[in-house]
């Protein structure tokens, strides 16, 4: 092929195919066929809004970060993969001589090249060049789908696992039954957790979280019309405790709590019902600032932690607990579509379901030429 067709962002709701060159590959380099790409949230959110933060896209980039693929070429002093191997790409090139590279949290290096993050080009293509250390090969019993999900996967094994320090005989709650939610769920269970609880407003998501990897679920009462946020969140939390027989210290508390949807009402939620002693994780990203109840964290002695993408050992752990028959992936692949469709792949992540109403969990394009039943 002397084309590399790719999904390119131009600005707000403006994403078209166009060919971009091959990338030529360093010797330390490999360059993938990309076979499967998930979208992410963060994808849908460029498209819609054009920035993230202070990431804004100033010039066209191409979209997708949640990849697998085939090595269809190797730089001259790759000496671990070969042509024709399936790999799961992770998606960020860090600068390895920074104090937080040199530290093994390379997930914080100020100069990472992280694909689909402006200014940085995604994977969205029919191609995509990364060096040979960030290509993981996948085990004969994992599918590309699988491969590209590893991705998600891996951001949850960092919160829970990495950070969270998640062990058997534990109880873990986790806020948000999106794709990352479900998977922190997953990791739970796969570590032995002995209770797993899943919350969300959604109760579809809800029901698909307890046939997935959770033991207990919950949905918040309402809101009332004069009620702030915390005195919602406070009185959350003890319905949640009553219903659910938590307690606020020993066997029966909630030793890790997880937040996943980035809503305010859920982050004050959660501080309310992790045990005295207990930890809090954010993973989810929503309003830039919140309010929380500093002094009820500061009382229970919280350990509190913002959990950013993967770090080291995640990617491996997350392909190891699919390949071991821990964690199953293919359940949360709910659409499939060819290249060509991207855009009506993009409209069901966005809207969360597709014309004919099923719910959207984890969308996959396949690459260029691929078909969707090839997996």
């Amino acid at each position: 092929m002397s084309e590399n067709t790719s999904f390119v962002l131009h600005g707000i709701l403006d994403a078209k195919f166009e060919p971009r060159p091959i990338p030529e590959i360093n010797d330390d380099e490999v360059l993938v066929s990309i076979k499967k790409t998930g979208i992410c949230g963060s994808d849908v959110h460029y498209l819609v809004h054009g920035r993230i933060a202070d990431f804004v896209v100033n010039k066209p980039m191409v979209l997708g970060h949640e990849s697998s693929g085939v090595i269809a070429k190797v730089g001259s002093k790759v000496k671990t993969l070969q042509v024709g191997q399936r790999v799961a790409l992770e998606p960020g090139q860090t600068c390895r001589t920074c104090d937080a590279c040199k530290a093994g949290s390379y997930e914080l290096c100020p100069d990472i090249i992280f694909a689909a993050t402006p200014p940085y080009d995604g994977t969205l293509g029919r191609f995509y060049r990364i060096p040979a250390d960030l290509a993981y090969p996948l085990p004969d019993n994992l599918t590309l789908e699988d491969g590209a999900m590893m991705e998600p996967l891996s951001v949850a094994v960092h919160a829970l696992a990495n950070l969270g320090k998640v062990r058997a005989n534990q109880t873990v709650a986790v806020f948000g039954a999106g794709p990352v939610g479900l998977l922190t769920l997953a990791v739970a269970k796969a570590f032995g957790a002995k209770r797993i609880i899943s919350v969300d407003i959604i109760q579809a998501r809800l029901d698909f979280a307890k046939k997935y990897a959770a033991t207990d679920i919950y949905m918040p009462s309402k809101k009332n019309h004069d009620e702030s946020n915390m005195a919602y969140s406070r009185r959350n939390a003890v319905e949640m405790k009553q219903k659910l027989g938590l307690a606020d210290r020993g066997a029966n508390g909630v030793d890790i709590v997880l937040d996943a949807s980035g809503a305010e009402v859920s982050i004050q939620t959660s501080i309310f019902l992790a045990k005295e002693g207990g930890t809090f994780i954010q993973v989810g990203m929503g309003n830039a600032e919140v309010t929380i109840p500093i002094t009820h964290a500061l009382g229970k002695q919280l350990t509190i932690k913002g959990s950013f993408r993967y770090g080291p050992g995640d990617y491996p752990t997350a392909i190891s607990l699919v390949a071991q028959g821990k964690i199953d992936l293919k359940p949360l692949v709910t659409h499939r579509f060819p290249f060509d469709d991207a855009v009506a792949a993009f409209d069901v992540t966005r809207f969360g379901k597709s014309p004919d109403g099923k719910g959207a969990i984890k969308v996959i394009i396949s690459g260029p030429d691929v078909s969707i039943n090839d997996y």
